[in-house]
């Protein structure tokens, strides 16, 4: 979705090599051809072996979940590489749960992200007038305030 694209944006600007996961096909064309991101993974039967091949079973030294479901966030730990950081964008009124001796194991840290600060705002605005954002792609649809 918008929040997960926009990550993957961020990320690749800042130099990670991106892969996103979907379950719609129409997003997953969408970010390969327009975010510039590493690979591109449908979620499903055998998507955690792809992510393995991808990544020579070390998995990721940072995923983030912007699903907006909890079960999809309790998944995400199983992509953790050992000593990796898990970013939850997402806020669900579920609760989730996960393996604690699989995330010890790992060494891993747990954040949660929701706000942004006016330095990330102004970050936002410099990297659309430099062009880094394509902005013209990710406006899918135009309408007049009236209609709003």
């Amino acid at each position: 979705g918008p929040i997960g694209m926009a990550a993957a944006i961020f990320a690749g600007l800042r130099g990670a090599r991106v892969t996103v996961l979907d379950t719609r096909d129409d997003r997953l064309d969408f970010c390969r051809q327009h975010l510039g991101i590493h690979a591109a993974v449908k979620i499903g039967e055998g998507d955690k072996d792809a992510l393995a091949d991808l990544t020579e079973g070390d998995f990721y030294d940072v995923v983030f979940d912007a699903t907006g479901n909890a079960r999809a966030m309790e998944r995400g730990f199983e992509f953790i590489a050992h000593g990796g950081t898990y970013v939850m964008i997402s806020v669900v009124r579920d609760s989730i749960t996960f393996s604690d001796p699989e995330f010890h194991k790992r060494e891993a840290t747990l954040m949660g992200s929701r706000n942004a600060t006016v330095e990330d705002f102004r970050y936002v605005e410099q990297c659309l007038r430099d062009g880094l954002i394509p902005d013209r792609a990710l406006n899918t649809h135009r309408i007049a305030l009236s209609e709003v």
